[in-house]
């Protein structure tokens, strides 16, 4: 390996290192830091390295003379580049055990910290003999070589860094899916605690009332519990309905304006399910006004009532598939569910065969509609055990809001989006209103500014 050493000159400083000295000078070297805090000095755009001192400048004599000027400018330049280069290799490797020592904190390891301590201390030791060799003109590196090894070892600390931090973020995912793990279990906690609390609702709320309620002291106060009863499992089916569509990407815009094709200004997007909820309900309630079983007395639905409000609708239909409910179940449902519709959110149509055959299918969306088709079926049971005329009635659209017939089926609609001038009107109807006798049960409308 060729050794290459700076000769004496008098006054104890050789011409390369007055050089050295020069290009070092503060004013001329511009520190900057590097990410773990260690400076460096990065030389400016004058290259003093191919200019000769002014005090030792001399005129060639002939040709030979300029020639070895030249080699020994051009293996100075080299040993300079070799030294750069082997720096910013050691400040590689120093942020490579850096970023390896911060890794060791969390979770903690000590002989990684220690590993990694010691691989920056040895690093900052080699800096420091360079350092030294470099003032004192004793560097004796091999360019080319020194070039590769620096380049080897630059490379080297460059994809420990890259391990490091895919260690990281590998770390990071764990602890995301760990996070994941246990919202999801404590949705699923809160899921099961919502739909006991609502069985206890149910059993303790509109139901009990009838438990030892005699038919004498039936009156309309009992539909209109009973109805909100029922109202609930038809917003429950709306629900997952709608889930299953967005589940199967349907344009729910679209679909709620193949519903109801006027032009109504929704307050909010979410409020489009209350077109879904129209037509469920309107498709439900369709014939209230007939009684189920006809010839009958008041005593005769009030009973058949109480027993349907508590049954198993599913055991039930199970064990008596051709009775009035098992027929209403699948009118309604080849009614509702229709078979483009059927296909689109489930693939096929073996719950609408199957339903045709006289059987009833066992799944979520099946059951959810026979719960919700119980409380209907119950709620015609309960207007007739009144012994008066029934009859349910809609609102026609952009008819004027009324109190005595309607209520909105949200406050926060366009009532508090328009000025107190703006003219509402009805929309369209949400839940058909009701008449026993004469006893009025309000519709639920959607209100809309009116279209200029």
């Amino acid at each position: 390996m060729e050794t290459i050493k700076c000769r004496s000159l008098p006054n104890n400083k050789s011409k390369i290192a007055r050089t050295f000295q020069k290009v070092i000078n503060l004013k001329t070297a511009t520190k900057i830091a590097s990410n773990n805090g260690i400076g460096i000095c990065m030389l400016t755009p004058h290259n003093k390295f191919d200019q000769d001192d002014s005090n030792t400048t001399y005129k060639p004599q002939n040709t030979k003379d300029s020639h070895k000027k030249k080699d020994a400018r051009a293996k100075r330049r080299s040993v300079l580049e070799a030294l750069l280069a082997k720096l910013f290799a050691s400040i590689t490797t120093i942020k490579a055990a850096y970023a390896e020592l911060q890794m060791a904190q969390n979770p903690y390891c000590s002989d990684a910290i220690q590993a990694a301590d010691q691989a920056v201390v040895d690093e900052l030791k080699q800096l420091s003999e360079l350092k030294r060799s470099f003032f004192k003109n004793e560097l004796d590196i091999s360019p080319q070589v020194t070039v590769m090894l620096a380049e080897i070892q630059e490379q080297q600390s460059l994809m420990k860094t890259y391990e490091i931090t895919i260690k990281k973020l590998e770390s990071d995912v764990e602890v995301k899916g760990s996070d994941i793990s246990s919202l999801t279990k404590q949705l699923d906690e809160a899921i099961a605690f919502n739909k006991s609390l609502e069985k206890r609702l149910n059993a303790s709320g509109p139901l009990s009332m009838f438990d030892n309620i005699q038919f004498s002291l039936l009156n309309p106060t009992h539909f209109v519990q009973f109805s909100h009863y029922a109202l609930r499992s038809m917003r429950s089916f709306v629900k997952l309905m709608v889930r299953e569509m967005e589940v199967a990407h349907w344009d729910i815009e679209a679909a709620a304006k193949a519903i109801e094709p006027e032009n109504t200004v929704f307050a909010k997007p979410s409020h489009r399910c209350f077109v879904f909820e129209s037509f469920v309900c309107k498709t439900m309630l369709e014939g209230f006004n007939h009684p189920n079983e006809e010839h009958q007395s008041e005593h005769y639905y009030f009973i058949e009532f109480k027993k349907l409000k508590s049954l198993n609708p599913k055991q039930f239909l199970t064990h008596h598939p051709d009775s009035s409910f098992a027929r209403f179940t699948r009118v309604k449902y080849l009614q509702l569910v229709h078979a483009k519709m059927e296909c689109s959110l489930f693939g096929n149509l073996n719950q609408r065969k199957l339903v045709n055959s006289g059987g009833f299918p066992d799944s979520a969306f099946f059951n959810a509609f026979v719960e919700m088709a119980r409380r209907v079926w119950a709620l015609n049971l309960l207007a007739f055990s009144f012994g008066e005329d029934v009859s349910i009635f809609q609102v026609a659209k952009n008819c004027r809001f009324s109190d005595v017939y309607m209520e909105a089926v949200t406050q926060d609609s366009v009532l508090e989006t328009t000025n107190s001038d703006t003219d509402l009107r009805v929309a369209f109807t949400v839940v058909p209103g009701f008449k026993i006798g004469k006893t009025v049960i309000q519709s639920q409308v959607y209100l809309s500014p009116v279209s200029p």
